[in-house]
């Protein structure tokens, strides 16, 4: 489905208000001789109302109103398309104020309504297999339209009142490339005056840099952790995943160890599942003995087609054969419910059909 929205003219050079932590509001009321006890009043509009001017904070003096219009943005996301699977699931590709456009996803599980979110425009990882990638980074986004989504996608489940239940950031852009606007995102989407999106229903996804992976584990949140693996050895890895040749799998596995060590906490693997490439049972063995001991869980991705790569999915009956060794060999496995294959439902794959100017 295509949608058309009005574009509000926003200044580039102005913060967006979604990237404040409370905090950060009211010391910045306090420097601009406005009382501190106001930044609540203004996340309630922001997050629980979820307004879209901000002449709509009805309780807030207007020049107060006008300060906050004259320093920063009501970061809006414009829906320049929306595709809705038969399984709920529902794509939106969001044009940003500078014209980029980013993709967001809305899940819909047994457990509840999950969000994955971009938290750059393009990607300069360079994996094979990922349409996120084609055309190379454009730029970071900021915490506050990283934020956006969120609210974004929460004022679409308003009209059925439903709730964003959890956030995966999974989508456009590698999450620790652009590692301070990701962790404000994280601060503000789980503070109770906020969206109050409990920490353990958060999970943060990472192809694996090695010194943002420290950086991480000494952070001490609780918030979900996945490293995106796809290969059991170094070699097969630096072919599928470029990063790897500047963070060896040696070194990777090391960043784990001292993040579970370090937050006692249990990691996830991604491993995408290409037919013929890494999807043998010798394959499957080679990563039980890669993760042996390690406290973690593997997800299994059946991958979806992508026209502009060349990788098909494994069949199914191979599918059942690695997660059966897996299991076979001690290792806590799932594989990833399909979601979404009636719509461009691959991550990058929407804003590469759309907009081929961005992913040249």
């Amino acid at each position: 489905m295509n949608t058309t929205e009005t574009n509000t003219t926003l200044d580039m050079n102005k913060k967006s208000i979604y990237s404040l932590q409370l905090d950060e509001l009211k010391s910045w009321l306090t420097e601009n001789d406005e009382k501190p006890f106001r930044a609540e009043q203004i996340f309630d509009w922001l997050y629980k109302k979820r307004i879209t001017a901000f002449e709509d904070m009805s309780n807030v003096a207007k020049g107060l109103r006008d300060k906050i219009s004259e320093h920063f943005q009501l970061t809006t996301l414009n829906t320049a398309i929306q595709q809705t699977s038969a399984d709920g699931t529902i794509k939106f590709l969001f044009e940003l104020h500078d014209g980029y456009s980013i993709e967001t996803v809305l899940m819909r599980h047994d457990y509840g309504n999950s969000v994955c979110v971009t938290t750059q425009v393009g990607c300069r990882i360079g994996c094979t297999f990922c349409a996120s990638t084609l055309g190379g980074l454009k730029r970071h986004l900021e915490a506050g339209e990283i934020v956006a989504q969120v609210v974004k996608v929460q004022q679409t489940l308003d009209e059925t009142n439903e709730r964003v239940d959890s956030v995966v950031i999974m989508g456009i852009g590698e999450p620790f490339d652009n590692y301070d606007n990701m962790l404000s995102f994280l601060k503000i989407i789980n503070h109770e005056k906020a969206l109050n999106i409990g920490a353990r229903h958060i999970t943060v996804s990472t192809s694996g840099i090695v010194p943002k992976i420290y950086q991480f584990a000494d952070e001490q949140t609780q918030i979900n952790f996945a490293i995106s693996l796809h290969a059991p050895n170094t070699e097969l890895r630096s072919r599928l995943m470029p990063i790897n040749k500047a963070y060896k799998l040696d070194d990777l596995m090391k960043a784990v160890r001292y993040y579970i060590d370090k937050t006692g906490r249990r990691i996830s693997f991604e491993y995408g599942l290409f037919g013929g490439v890494n999807d043998s049972i010798e394959h499957a063995e080679e990563l039980a003995s890669l993760l042996k001991g390690i406290k973690c869980h593997v997800n299994l991705i059946p991958v979806n087609y992508v026209p502009e790569r060349d990788y098909v999915r494994t069949p199914r009956e191979k599918i059942f054969a690695f997660e059966k060794t897996l299991k076979n060999l001690g290792i806590n496995v799932t594989i990833r419910r399909e979601q979404g294959s009636d719509i461009d439902a691959a991550c990058g794959q929407l804003r590469a059909k759309e907009r081929k100017e961005e992913t040249r």
